[in-house]
């Protein structure tokens, strides 16, 4: 049975449309359950979603999508875990499509990406994501983990404020524990809307390049906050 997973900060706009995308595009007898861990907000993220009804579990966190995906996992009761951000869409059958990798005994792995944006750069670097290059991963397209995988490599490393999904990702890579499933995801540009394409994508290289060459988590995180957020 799959867990997901979900950290949440100011979530409102996206929040309602995901819940019930994940009702509506799976089999609800795979799915454990829901688990929203919310970060602090400041928007009504929480208060939409208990008017909803639809049992999902709310917890509480500090700050820090590493920290509230951990609190999730530790709260989960579903042998599989299934990691995503708020404002990522899981194609059809997601829930099926993960189970069946886990029968071929890929115990990680993730969607293809797919922008909402036609913008010619976003739909090359989406149809890059095909392939199995380590510089294609990103955590917008979701993380799928067995529960036993993710204990034993400790789970997200908690010292990072931003770039954790890739930190585990590098781990599943050392380990040849990693799969991409060859069905879109769906994904906001709205960081790439807000900030401009060529900024936001120069500063990811970036973070990329400063990390190969030994960068801190504190030193990743300056960097993010003075030129991103």
């Amino acid at each position: 049975m799959i867990s997901i997973i979900i950290p949440v900060l100011n979530e409102a706009e996206h929040i309602t449309e995901l819940l019930y995308h994940l009702i509506d595009n799976a089999s609800l007898n795979t799915i454990q359950e829901i688990i929203v861990v919310d970060g602090g907000s400041t928007d009504n993220t929480v208060s939409i979603i208990s008017t909803l009804g639809l049992n999902i579990k709310v917890l509480h966190s500090e700050k820090g999508r590493a920290k509230q995906m951990n609190i999730g996992a530790k709260a989960s009761k579903g042998d599989i875990l299934y990691f995503l951000h708020a404002d990522s869409f899981p194609p059809n059958r997601y829930d099926h499509l993960i189970l069946e990798e886990i029968k071929k005994g890929n115990n990680a792995g993730c969607f293809r990406l797919q922008f909402d944006s036609t913008h010619w750069w976003l739909r090359l670097a989406s149809w890059l994501t095909k392939f199995s290059w380590r510089a294609s991963r990103g955590g917008d397209q979701s993380q799928f983990i067995t529960k036993a995988l993710f204990d034993d490599i400790g789970g997200f490393d908690e010292s990072y404020m931003i770039y954790e999904d890739n930190i585990l990702i590098n781990e599943l890579y050392k380990r040849k524990e990693f799969v991409v499933i060859n069905k879109k995801l769906k994904t906001s540009a709205r960081l790439y809307e807000k900030h401009g394409v060529w900024k936001i994508q120069y500063h990811f290289w970036a973070i990329y390049v400063k990390k190969w060459f030994g960068a801190s988590a504190e030193e990743l995180c300056a960097y993010y906050k003075k030129y991103i957020t």
